[in-house]
């Protein structure tokens, strides 16, 4: 998996949620970095589905990223979002890094499948435990990988339909840095 592409990815939200969000480390940026992802995604038929843990306790997925969501969350108590997110490379985003992203994650290649997780699109309560939660899941076989990656290679090329709309979420990014 050198390369990730639109027609054979799938983008995993896992709990972005109204009651997680406020305590997450800069849990702003994490909602803006996944919310350009779902914008991009939507715009490069990139299939997206997305989970919520416990929401009774923790709240639903937060309005601006449950908007743009194709289809509603999925309801989950494992820590693992144990559902099977379809065919191709999983890029995965959401809350916390160091327990449900990385219990997916870690499921997910133990299932054989590839994953990439999105360093910046990702966020825990404490730095420390989001990186080495990073660190983990890399050194068992998920690339790590950002935002402006993962658009990129979606995009693939500068002559993409889309690459004038995916440009602009990125510019958006930078400028508000």
């Amino acid at each position: 998996m050198p390369l990730l592409h639109a027609n054979s990815s799938v983008l995993l939200v896992v709990d972005l949620q109204e009651r997680l969000m406020p305590a997450i480390a800069g849990g702003s940026a994490v909602l803006d970095d996944n919310a350009r992802l779902l914008r991009a995604a939507t715009r490069l038929g990139v299939d997206v589905r997305a989970s919520e843990q416990n929401p009774a306790g923790l709240g639903a997925t937060v309005g601006e990223i449950a908007e743009l969501l194709p289809r509603p969350a999925q309801p989950k108590t494992s820590f693992a979002a144990g559902f099977d997110p379809g065919p191709g490379t999983v890029v995965v985003t959401g809350c916390e890094t160091h327990v449900c992203v990385l219990q997916t994650v870690l499921a997910l290649l133990e299932r054989g499948r590839d994953v990439a997780v999105v360093a910046d699109a990702v966020g825990s309560r404490v730095e420390s435990d989001r990186e080495r939660a990073l660190d983990r899941m890399h050194s068992h076989g998920a690339d790590v990988v950002t935002t402006e990656m993962v658009l990129f290679e979606w995009l693939h090329d500068s002559d993409n339909p889309a690459f004038r709309d995916v440009l602009e979420l990125i510019k958006q990014r930078t400028q508000s840095c």
